[in-house]
């Protein structure tokens, strides 16, 4: 069992910036991947940006160039650098990790952008 415990939501002005956390409680380094979701009202839940077990990420074409995922697997944490944040990135941030015995889920972090 992995628990995942998010931080760094809030609210923020269009044109700002965010770190989101992920602190998982068990080594990192295990993971076949860890990630960032969100979901708006009323969509469906997408993909922000993942990183693989071997340094290799991806990341949605909303986010590129804005976003950046990074992990400290001494620290066992994932963080989501948000900059030139826009109306449209408001959602509820969800942590994500893959390992051999299934996938889970962080409770989530609200971020809200608006003036």
């Amino acid at each position: 069992q992995v628990q995942l415990v998010e931080s760094g939501g809030g609210l923020v002005q269009p044109g700002g910036s965010l770190r989101l956390s992920c602190a998982a409680s068990g080594s990192i380094l295990s993971f076949s991947a860890m990630g960032w979701y969100r979901q708006a009202p009323g969509k469906e839940r997408e993909l922000v940006a993942r990183v693989m077990r071997g340094g290799f990420t991806n990341y949605a074409d909303s986010v590129k160039g804005r976003f950046t995922i990074s992990r400290d697997n001494a620290r066992n944490t994932v963080y989501l650098q948000m900059n030139t944040l826009k109306p449209e990135d408001t959602a509820v941030y969800y942590c994500n990790v893959q390992t051999l015995s299934g996938g889970y889920w962080g409770q989530g972090t609200q971020v809200t952008v608006s003036s």
